[in-house]
């Protein structure tokens, strides 16, 4: 069998995921070719397990200072050269297609006529999931930016009956509490956030990001994007400061760190996530870099909740190898057994949802 899997480049999140799902395809008889857009090729570090991959230029997001600019995006994208991408690329070779929101090849199957398998977090949203910050553009782009016809969502929760729990790119390593706090905020001006965690000078931080140097600036160590040192980071350290996407707040969640977040300002989806995670009780929410819930969340000594989640990259990897035949309602009962019951929602005065029990609601996907 032979599989093309798109990821959006973009964020992290995505790559992280497709590292995961990458191994546990190794383990089956098939062919994964892997296409990868939404950022330069010379921007994508550690690739190693994707081999000789594709790569176009796709669709993102422009931010600044925390903050989605559409007007900037629409700029910055090159929509003809989209269009020409997703119209070229032949999908004749493939006997699945799936994408991690991923537009190109969504379109491509869109515009073909063939089925495409939707594997992500955006794929989870719907009439039961926390939604926030939400607007007629933002929804028009989470159904229109990488339309599928079978989409697997992912979440914290069974929000829907085709949700299943995350997929996490996490080495074996021994977890412990150390004397420093791990901080990525990839959509900030890195300096102020430096100065930022200097008003806190009682504290360590781990600083991580693409756009710094190794270096020390008083009590913050500043490292560059590496895949395998910020794991270690993250296995050794105290809690995570960091925007709110879903990939390292599930890795949190698993190894049982605290997290301070800040969703990207006009990003729906991580407004939405925290959202989510206010209810569930998984993370303290800030909406700005302001020293007083840095200082709070600090001085609080927060735990995380327990919960931890199967290997969702090895049941959805055999689940393609066998033709992705089963319905996705099946699979996401037999994760959802296998991971802890969720905490009883708090309120925190935004849109709520019902909470329905993955074992009896009703198949509607």
């Amino acid at each position: 069998m032979h599989i093309l899997y798109g990821v959006q480049a973009t964020g992290q999140g995505h790559i992280s995921r497709a590292r995961a799902m990458a191994k546990a395809l190794r383990e089956h008889d098939v062919q994964v070719s892997w296409l990868f857009s939404g950022r330069p090729r010379d921007r994508l570090f550690d690739m190693q397990p994707f081999g000789d991959f594709m790569h176009r230029r796709g669709l993102t997001f422009a931010t600044q200072t925390g903050s989605v600019r559409y007007l900037r995006t629409a700029l910055s994208n090159n929509l003809p050269r989209f269009l020409y991408d997703a119209q070229q690329l032949d999908l004749s070779a493939y006997d699945l297609v799936v994408t991690d929101y991923e537009p190109l090849t969504a379109w491509a199957c869109k515009w073909s006529q063939r089925d495409c398998i939707g594997i992500g977090h955006q794929y989870a949203f719907g009439p039961s999931a926390p939604v926030d910050g939400d607007t007629w553009l933002s929804r028009w782009i989470m159904r229109n930016f990488a339309p599928v016809t079978r989409p697997v969502g992912l979440h914290w929760h069974a929000y829907r009956n085709n949700v299943l729990p995350p997929i996490l790119d996490l080495p074996n390593a021994d977890i412990s509490e150390g004397n420093y706090y791990l901080v990525y905020l990839p959509f900030e001006d890195q300096g102020t956030v430096t100065r930022w965690l200097q008003s806190a000078p009682d504290h360590r931080f781990v600083q991580y990001s693409g756009a710094v140097s190794h270096g020390e600036a008083g009590n913050v160590q500043r490292h560059p994007a590496s895949v395998e040192a910020f794991k270690r980071h993250l296995a050794g350290c105290r809690g995570v400061i960091c925007n709110s996407g879903f990939e390292l707040i599930s890795e949190c969640i698993h190894w049982q760190k605290p997290v301070l977040t800040r969703p990207l300002m006009g990003q729906m989806e991580q407004l939405s996530n925290a959202l989510s995670l206010k209810q569930l009780g998984h993370a303290q929410v800030m909406d700005s870099l302001d020293t007083e819930p840095l200082h709070t969340w600090l001085a609080a000594g927060h735990r995380q909740k327990h919960k931890h989640y199967p290997d969702v990259a090895q049941a959805l990897a055999e689940w393609l190898a066998q033709g992705a035949i089963s319905p996705v309602h099946s699979l996401s009962q037999t994760l959802w057994q296998q991971t802890p019951s969720s905490v009883a929602l708090q309120r925190h005065g935004h849109r709520q949802c019902s909470m329905p029990n993955p074992l009896t609601e009703a198949l509607t996907t």
